[in-house]
Order: structure tokens, then sequence, then C-alpha cells
């Protein structure tokens, strides 16, 4: 079965892919911090947009802060960044990541 960005329903968990190296975040920052959308990045460039993050979730948490992801509360490899709602929309509708994010603000601590 083929999902919307074309690639078969399991090829997002195979040896192949991996984890995403990157995943993007729309955050809600005025509902508690929720995920509104979701962008997992592979290294191939390719990406998967998952509209609905807390689907089938028991337990729905909030998405850190860009602080507290760059204060390494939740892991040394976790680095955060602002980024336009625009590039989101580009990466979100494209199914394309070409590596240049244009960051509108970055917290480094």
């Amino acid at each position: 079965m083929l999902e919307d960005d074309g690639l078969p329903h399991d090829a997002e968990s195979s040896p192949e892919y991996g984890e995403p190296p990157i995943i993007l975040y729309e955050v809600d920052t005025e509902n508690e911090r929720l995920a509104l959308r979701s962008i997992d990045i592979f290294l191939d460039g390719h990406t998967r947009n998952i509209d609905d993050l807390y689907d089938g979730a028991i337990e729905i948490t909030p998405i850190p802060t860009v602080e507290e992801f760059n204060s390494h509360v939740w892991g040394e490899e976790f680095h955060a960044c602002l980024m336009e709602k625009a590039e989101f929309e580009r990466i979100w509708e494209s199914h394309i990541y070409d590596g240049g994010i244009n960051v509108i603000q970055e917290e480094i601590l």
C-alpha cells in the first residue's frame, strides 16, 4: 500500500531508512505546546508527513521548548531551532527536504 508520499506503508520503519535524523514540529504555542503536525526527514531527503502525532497515543505530552531541547535535558544529540512557517509548509507540500531551512532564531545554551 502506498501512502501519500508514494512510499510503501512500511518504508519508514525498514532498516533501509531507520530513524529520521531530523524531525520538524508545527507547535501550537497557544494550546499547551501540542504538536499540530510533524515531518520526519530521512537521510536520503525523503519525508513522512504526520498530520496527527497523537493518533493512538495513550498519553499526550507537549513538545519541549527550543530552550529545553538545547539545554540537553532530552539528550546531547538534540538541537532545536525555530523556522518560518512558510518553510515548514514547503517541505510538507513537496515531501522533499533539501537541507535549506531558513532559521529565524536559534538559541544555544
